[in-house]
């Protein structure tokens, strides 16, 4: 990532129209779907066992049905399947590696047809899917960060990082269309209105035009549906990452929208609510991503 540059050198951006709708919460999160469907949430947690309590937090906060967490940064063996059951999530599916990667679902209802996809000819723990209850396939993503130099012949994590998005899309463009969901820090940010500056971030990962193009592809492969998009479209801005480098991260406000929620077509008119629980961005230790609510109806 690139140096930050003084309060001086930021740029002036257009103010947003007035009365935009915000999809972002503090600590009072509105009430979820309940019996008429699920309220899933995905969150880049870095370190589920170093954030235990974030996901007792979360819980309490949010009551959600099902989480869906990247970098658990854990082995299986490690995974802390009794604490994440007493916080009331029994049911459980994770594939994860130490110190690095590692993803997790887990819910309060029971999941099925468990499975994992290794990308790029690489075990690295960067996707594993299951089956809710109203026959949804959940596939719960974490797309490689890139490294901080965007060009794939000097920097090895970024060619990975473009491979992994080129499979994926070549993968889905294969696929029947189903009710389906998809969720996690897939590591790009395609709108202008997904970051800070676009134009000072067209050369920084995350917002490059060939990281751009290649999600927007793997999006129309299968026709995904950004429902966060779907319920807050642009002008309004919209972040759920700010990097450990901001001293005040609210005072810049340089965030990313890096983490998704998508469904295919079947799934768009249930789409109820999204919601961003800013408010963890100030969780003692906090993890530099928050988590992105998704409600749908069953």
């Amino acid at each position: 990532m690139k140096k930050a540059r003084s309060a001086s050198a930021r740029p002036r951006r257009s103010a947003e129209p007035e009365n935009l709708p915000s999809p972002y919460v503090e600590e009072s999160v509105p009430p979820g779907p309940g019996d008429r469907g699920l309220r899933i949430v995905s969150w880049n947690i870095n370190s589920v066992r170093l954030r235990i309590e974030h996901v007792r937090t979360l819980a309490r906060l949010a009551d959600p049905d099902v989480i869906c967490l990247q970098e658990t940064k854990t082995e299986d063996q490690f995974f802390p399947r009794e604490a994440i059951a007493e916080a009331g999530y029994p049911y459980q599916c994770f594939h994860g590696m130490k110190g690095y990667n590692g993803v997790a679902i887990v819910s309060r209802h029971p999941l099925s047809n468990h499975g994992r996809r290794h990308w790029c000819d690489k075990d690295d723990s960067r996707h594993v899917q299951v089956e809710l209850p109203g026959d949804i396939e959940l596939h719960n993503v974490y797309i490689p960060a890139g490294g901080d130099i965007p060009d794939p012949e000097q920097n090895p994590k970024f060619a990975h990082k473009l491979q992994f998005l080129r499979e994926l899309g070549a993968y889905w463009k294969t696929q029947p269309q189903g009710r389906r969901i998809l969720v996690g820090d897939l590591n790009v940010a395609p709108l202008e209105t997904d970051v800070w500056s676009h134009k000072q971030l067209l050369d920084v990962v995350s917002h490059t035009p060939v990281e751009v193009d290649l999600l927007t592809e793997f999006q129309a492969a299968h026709n995904w549906v950004d429902a966060t998009r779907l319920l807050f479209p642009e002008p309004r801005r919209i972040y759920t990452w700010w990097s450990y480098r901001n001293r005040d991260w609210r005072l810049s406000d340089r965030g990313r929208r890096l983490d998704h929620a998508w469904v295919t077509p079947s799934l768009q008119a249930n789409v109820l609510g999204a919601h961003i629980l800013k408010g963890a961005r100030d969780w003692e230790k906090a993890s530099d991503h928050v988590p992105l609510i998704l409600d749908i109806a069953l």
